[in-house]
């Protein structure tokens, strides 16, 4: 099992950014495009939208266009030498359909920028990891009505993108798990989509010498523990330094829901903290993946060696 490595950091942006805006997997509504591109106009960035950001398929109504079309757009934007960023218009479902579509080696070739996305996207943010070794940022979707609605998901996510000096620190607003102190590389996301991607030629094979981020949505208290349970038993969790637990809105009660991340995490022997705040939850914030980070559970705190950006 290969040792979860520091990753290579894309460049910050700059007002003036050509910041292209992609559907890699569930249908966009127009307005919600738009009020996300007026967003980052207020940025002074200079958003673009892919040919494809308003397509639906004619037969599978969750996606957004055919597969060929989403990977193309993607691609196109990432291999653009005037485009500086790559934003996901939403989550949903239809990033492991397209991902295999993508030409790695073109996107290798085409240098390293800025990737936000979560989610669905917790997909390509492995491939990116894996394929290109680059950090990526876990943050709100473009057109997401947390995003377009909320001060503290804009604001994390501009922050992080234009002075991520002053992002360094995320701190928790639950409790502590599992007390104690550990270093790692950060990497996760969306629970249901790490233990889809098993096994694919994308994911990692497994999480050691890593600090986890985990979060889900929509998932029943004892589906979490069959998600966590199968990534036990198959040794993706085996030397992981710690983990830093995110949202877990609509999966039932939260008291459940602990319980459930308390037995199945508590016993790998590792610092666990809660209610870090990024996720599907309101005011969601940006966590890079891929980057040296310390978690401090008995203070709440993750703190990133270096900034998620250079």
């Amino acid at each position: 099992m290969e040792h979860v490595q520091e990753l290579r950091r894309p460049s910050r942006l700059a007002p003036g950014a050509r910041v292209a805006v992609v559907a890699t997997s569930g249908p966009v509504p127009e307005e919600r495009v738009q009020a996300g591109l007026d967003v980052l106009r207020g940025w002074d960035l200079d958003p673009v939208v892919t040919p494809h950001v308003l397509d639906r398929h004619g037969e599978l109504d969750y996606l957004a266009g055919a597969d060929a079309d989403r990977a193309a757009d993607l691609q196109r934007a990432w291999c653009d030498p005037s485009v500086d960023a790559v934003l996901c218009a939403r989550g949903g479902y239809g990033a492991q359909r397209m991902v295999d579509l993508l030409d790695w080696e073109a996107m290798r070739a085409a240098g390293p920028k800025v990737f936000v996305g979560f989610s669905d996207a917790t997909t390509l943010h492995q491939a990116f990891a894996t394929r290109l070794g680059l950090v990526t940022l876990y943050g709100p979707a473009a057109a997401g009505v947390d995003f377009i609605k909320n001060a503290r998901a804009q604001e994390h996510l501009r922050t992080t993108l234009f002075a991520p000096d002053r992002a360094r620190v995320i701190a928790s607003a639950g409790a502590t798990l599992v007390p104690g102190r550990a270093r790692g590389v950060t990497l996760g996301g969306c629970l249901a989509l790490l233990v889809t991607d098993l096994g694919t030629p994308h994911a990692r094979d497994g999480a050691r010498g890593g600090l986890l981020l985990l979060e889900d949505v929509g998932e029943r208290p004892y589906r979490v523990d069959r998600m966590l349970t199968q990534l036990r038993r198959g040794g993706w969790l085996e030397g992981i330094t710690g983990i830093a637990l995110g949202s877990w809105e609509e999966c039932g009660p939260y008291d459940a829901v602990r319980t459930v991340l308390v037995e199945r995490l508590a016993g790998l022997g590792v610092p666990v903290v809660e209610e870090f705040g990024f996720g599907h939850c309101a005011g969601a914030l940006t966590v890079p993946l891929g980057v040296k980070a310390e978690l401090d559970a008995d203070a709440g705190t993750l703190t990133l060696e270096q900034p998620a950006l250079c």
